[in-house]
């Protein structure tokens, strides 16, 4: 039994009383480029399996340019100085695999495992329950998006601290039409006032998990986590992110990340 209630797991890491399961690492020394009180914390779901992508296995494994999709992503993260606390959901069949691919690839980095639920929106609210309650913002990863930037990182927590709830993403460089159920053209909305939603998407803990908990009384599906804020009258910042920042979800996807990284 561990000093704080939880116990000692075989290969190294704590369960804590909740269930959660915490690896071992290295203390870092934060780059404070950002001057807020309490911590940043990112919640990174990674639960998905990998139906579009043509695979038995979860996407986030695959690797990109000989280093996995996941651990890219946690990498984006800790070398950006800025994120003290990381809890990964995940699925519980894949825990095993996640520890494995942890110790080799991010000794480092200290990481609360969470079992996802059976939709998205579920297992981010599972990764919400597993803050530890002083957090100043939180940040929602997709755990298929490696290419953050330190940038965009930086702007999100900056904006979620000052206006409670931001989102990355970019402007749409297309038209967009709207239609009816017969595929017939209602609408052309003026493109310059929409944007293509990323993540990470960015809250003070105590927005977020009330917007969490909203949906679940009222049972509310909603296809991000700002929309959830929104609900509630939340204004919500866009932050300029990337057109690299893309979710690997397809083998196209896969493809043009390799390529990204070859220029």
């Amino acid at each position: 039994m561990d000093s704080d209630g939880g116990t000692m797991d075989s290969d190294g890491g704590r369960m804590d009383s909740g269930g959660g399961w915490i690896r071992k690492g290295s203390h870092m020394a934060f780059r404070r480029e950002i001057t807020i009180p309490g911590d940043v914390a990112v919640v990174v779901v990674a639960a998905g399996r990998g139906t579009r992508m043509e695979t038995d296995g979860n996407k986030v494994f695959l690797p990109v340019r000989g280093i996995p999709v996941l651990v890219r992503t946690l990498r984006a993260f800790y070398e950006s100085g800025l994120v003290h606390r990381y809890i990964l959901v995940i699925g519980a069949e894949e825990r095993t695999e996640v520890n494995s691919l942890l110790e080799k690839w991010c000794p480092e980095i200290s990481v609360k495992l969470v079992y996802g639920g059976t939709e998205r929106q579920e297992s981010v609210y599972n990764g919400l329950m597993a803050l530890q309650g002083d957090e100043s913002v939180v940040l929602i990863h997709d755990g298929a998006r490696p290419f953050i930037t330190q940038n965009a990182i930086r702007a999100c927590i900056q904006a979620v601290w000052t206006q409670g709830a931001a989102c990355v993403g970019v402007p749409v460089k297309d038209t967009i039409k709207r239609v009816d159920n017969m595929d017939v053209v209602v609408e052309t909305p003026d493109r310059t006032l929409l944007w293509q939603v990323q993540t990470p998407q960015g809250f003070k803990p105590d927005i977020i998990l009330k917007a969490h908990r909203k949906a679940v009384v009222e049972d509310f599906r909603g296809t991000d986590d700002a929309v959830l804020a929104e609900r509630m009258g939340v204004k919500v910042r866009m932050i300029m992110g990337g057109y690299g920042n893309i979710k690997i979800t397809t083998p196209e996807d896969l493809a043009f990340a390799e390529a990204m990284l070859g220029e």
